[in-house]
């Protein structure tokens, strides 16, 4: 397995690169941190402009020019599986945080976030929210895969992270306890620590 040379963060669907910056600040010291926005959100970091899901997948690629690992929560989950899909042979890692990662959810049991969620940010696009399977892509990520869930998360619950593992060929899935959507902000210093262990221990097989 090839060590990576820069870890990639890409946000949920606020697009803000902010939300990265406590855990990537943990992890720089293994790798260096490319921190991602998206066009609708403020901050640094810019991916310029994206009329889809696909365009952003694109913009990743596009900073994909050598050993890559991707790191990504919620709708940067679909973002990661797809510029993944398109670059095996850089995309060294894989860490998909309380996302759906691609797979179909309606069976899954997630809360309905839409409505409340585009009342209070409607500048965010509505075509963020688009259903994606993913599936086929999936199952041909080979790369060691983290998945990192929280078992209090009404919008991703467990049960996709459990749908992501039996797709992946080589991941693993660590719950926390009482983590929810945001865990990965909230508890920044515990998911950097699993981050880490987990890119390290993959360097070592």
């Amino acid at each position: 397995m090839s060590r990576p040379e820069q870890a990639i963060y890409i946000p949920g669907i606020r697009g803000e690169a902010a939300f990265w910056t406590p855990v990537a600040s943990r992890v720089a010291t293994l790798t260096p941190s490319v921190i991602l926005r998206y066009p609708w959100a403020s901050g640094g970091g810019p991916i310029d402009e994206a009329d889809s899901v696909n365009q952003l997948a694109d913009a990743v690629v596009a900073r994909i020019d050598k050993p890559t690992a991707l790191v990504a929560q919620s709708l940067g989950g679909v973002v990661a599986v797809l510029a993944a899909s398109r670059c095996t042979s850089l995309v060294t890692h894989l860490v998909l945080i309380a996302t759906s990662g691609g797979v179909p959810i309606g069976e899954l049991g997630v809360a309905d976030w839409h409505t409340p969620f585009f009342e209070a940010y409607p500048h965010v696009p509505r075509w963020v929210a688009e259903p994606h399977d993913l599936s086929e892509q999936l199952r041909q990520l080979t790369m060691p895969a983290l998945l990192l869930w929280g078992d209090a998360d009404p919008i991703s619950p467990v049960g996709i992270g459990e749908r992501l593992l039996s797709l992946l060929p080589s991941a693993e899935l660590e719950v926390m306890a009482g983590g929810e959507h945001d865990l990965a902000m909230r508890h920044a210093g515990t998911v950097a620590a699993v981050i880490r262990r987990h890119l390290s221990s993959a360097l070592d097989h």
